[in-house]
């Protein structure tokens, strides 16, 4: 292989703006890692927050955005017993997925689901990650409950959606133009809230309240998802659009016994991620073999153009993954 690379690094923090190409020297494969020459990468709002300086890279992971990505394995470490150089894969990364190759440890690469694209396996990883060890591994969510998703036109939303519904919950979502709730109702959601005109607080009481409650938004919202859940409801935070710092009543949650909870994906261990890999790859590569779920595509762009996946992403137009084809 050559000894450096094309990749898209961030100059400086600020906007999409910041982005610029450049070359860098090629990764290498250390034990237990592997080398993937990157066909697609997936955009994601952790990207976002790094380019804009609220989310650096935990400590010894490439400052190069870029958090999943699909392609070929060209290199493989000691003690890789899967993949092997030449197998297709997609990959949790822990940086450095805006570049024609990437290091990633080998136990969180995840074979192609069967009849899907290299472009759509690149979509999987950051977002089906995330949403089985929060919301059933972290929120228990089980068969039968209500289930609340906010933001649900995005990639964790739309993924969200499929595996609650899958696993027999009852699904409701916030979504912010009646476009995107249309989308999220023909995805399996029973009931898709503009909350531009409806306010999801007294839909889900007037539902009971929901046993579970998925949130990437924060501030102002935190409160009323409070007042949302019925008793011994569960809150899972996963992102602060709005801002992590709000007031609120802790009477109301001991009273009601409500459990407030959340986690971020990228600073946890090598080994819990590959802990859910393995639950991934048993309880939900199924579901993508068999063509019951999938991710919902939005745009791709060229990697030239990531400031453009930038702006598109946070402009919030976007109904499901927005991916760089490398």
């Amino acid at each position: 292989m050559a000894e450096t690379m094309r990749a898209m690094e961030i100059t400086e923090p600020g906007g999409p703006e910041v982005l610029q190409l450049c070359e860098r020297p090629m990764p290498q494969a250390g034990h237990g890692e592997v080398v993937i020459k990157v066909a697609y990468a997936g955009v994601n709002r952790p990207d976002a927050l790094q380019r804009a300086g609220s989310y650096a890279p935990p400590k010894g992971a490439s400052d190069l955005p870029g958090l999943e990505a699909s392609g070929e394995v060209v290199a493989v470490g000691e003690g890789v017993t899967w993949p092997a150089v030449g197998d297709q894969v997609c990959a949790l990364l822990p940086g450095g997925g805006y570049a024609q190759y990437v290091m990633t440890p080998a136990a969180h690469c995840l074979p192609i689901p069967q009849g899907m694209d290299l472009k759509q396996a690149a979509c999987l990883p950051e977002t089906f990650f995330t949403v089985w060890s929060n919301v059933f591994e972290r929120g228990g969510l089980q068969a039968g409950e209500r289930f609340l998703v906010h933001g649900g036109s995005s990639g964790i939303g739309t993924t969200a959606i499929q595996l609650a519904r899958e696993f027999g919950a009852r699904v409701f979502v916030t979504a912010g133009s009646d476009e995107k709730c249309q989308a999220c109702l023909e995805l399996g959601a029973e009931r898709a809230i503009n909350y531009r005109d409806e306010d999801f607080v007294d839909v889900m009481r007037s539902e009971g309240g929901a046993n579970l409650i998925l949130d990437m938004v924060g501030g102002s919202y935190l409160p009323r998802n409070v007042k949302s859940l019925d008793e011994d409801g569960r809150l899972v935070q996963i992102a602060f659009l709005q801002g992590p710092k709000v007031e609120l009543n802790f009477a109301f949650v001991m009273m009601r016994r409500l459990t407030i909870t959340g986690s971020t994906l990228r600073p946890q261990s090598d080994l819990a991620k590959a802990k859910i890999a393995e639950a991934l790859r048993e309880k939900v590569w199924p579901l993508l073999d068999a063509g019951k779920v999938g991710p919902v595509m939005d745009q791709e762009f060229p990697l030239e153009e990531a400031a453009a996946a930038h702006a598109r992403m946070e402009g919030s137009t976007h109904i499901g993954k927005i991916v760089l084809k490398i």
